[in-house]
């Protein structure tokens, strides 16, 4: 069964657009890791300063198959870090991971 993974990250108010370059600059990294459906990064479009991380996966054992991998541990390391440099600063200042279950829903019907 599909499970659903958001990591919801709470950011200072003016570094959400240093969120995003971090995230672009890793895009694809999981793309190709069995059990991964897909991913979404959610940008606060009101005062808010909590961005989502949603991500889908075949089910639980593929999500921690990910976690536990070295592809994890890299994909998580910055490009600074990936080159011999020193880690950037952490960009949020709390986060937290909430699993879901689909448990309704729909498809938009394309013409």
């Amino acid at each position: 069964m599909t499970i659903v993974k958001i990591n919801a990250i709470t950011v200072p108010a003016d570094s959400g657009d240093e969120l995003a370059r971090r995230f672009a600059a890793r895009a694809g990294a999981v793309d190709d890791q069995d059990g991964f459906e897909g991913f979404e990064l959610l940008q606060p479009a009101d005062e808010r300063t909590t961005w989502l991380v949603v991500t889908r996966w075949r089910d639980e054992e593929a999500f921690q198959a990910w976690v536990s991998s070295p592809a994890f541990a890299h994909g998580h390391r910055s490009a600074a870090e990936r080159g011999g440099n020193p880690a950037p600063p952490p960009v949020g200042v709390h986060s937290e991971v909430w699993t879901y279950v689909p448990a309704g829903g729909s498809s938009p019907t394309r013409s």
